[in-house]
């Protein structure tokens, strides 16, 4: 008897927890609903129209692959010659023209998602049709930034690139 009243303890606890847990009551994402893209904060369009990183090259940034800008912020701690920092410059450069100019058509194409979403004229197809244009720009931005991370890697010597993991904090 006791057995099985320890297990239906165990069985109900979960099925408990779950009714109790973050399902219910206000959402932890009320204070977005305010938001013209409710899918990107305002920091998150700043630095996408800007050319910013966000967070896209995370696999090259974390697996030594040093990303442009911040070699460019190291050049003194990486020693980096003249011909380096014109190189690194160089694909910094162009990844940030072609990041802006790609992250600004990301950004309107999560506005229209979120303009067919608010006018409830959503259908699957417009949603498929939506969906597929957000992504191939994400992909897009995404390849930019990766992209730009195996150039950079090209550019300085292995004691540099470990110089940078350090620094970033990635070893030791």
């Amino acid at each position: 008897m006791k057995s099985l009243l320890v297990s239906l303890t165990f069985a109900i606890l979960p099925t408990q927890a779950w009714a109790d847990g973050p399902h219910h009551g206000i959402s932890v994402y009320a204070p977005e609903a305010g938001r013209a893209i409710k899918s990107l904060s305002k920091e998150d369009i700043d630095e996408l129209t800007r050319g910013g990183g966000w967070g896209l090259a995370k696999p090259a940034e974390l697996n030594g692959y040093p990303g442009p800008s911040h070699v460019l912020q190291m050049k003194d701690q990486l020693g980096l010659r003249d011909d380096q920092l014109l190189k690194v410059q160089n694909a910094f450069d162009l990844m940030q023209a072609r990041a802006s100019e790609e992250g600004t058509i990301f950004v309107a194409a999560e506005r229209d998602l979120e303009g067919a979403f608010r006018r409830r004229a959503i259908t699957e197809s417009a949603l498929q049709d939506l969906l597929a244009k957000a992504e191939a720009s994400r992909l897009r931005l995404r390849f930019i930034h990766l992209a730009a991370h195996l150039e950079v890697t090209q550019v300085l010597d292995a004691a540099q690139i470990a110089a940078y993991d350090k620094h970033r904090g990635y070893s030791k």
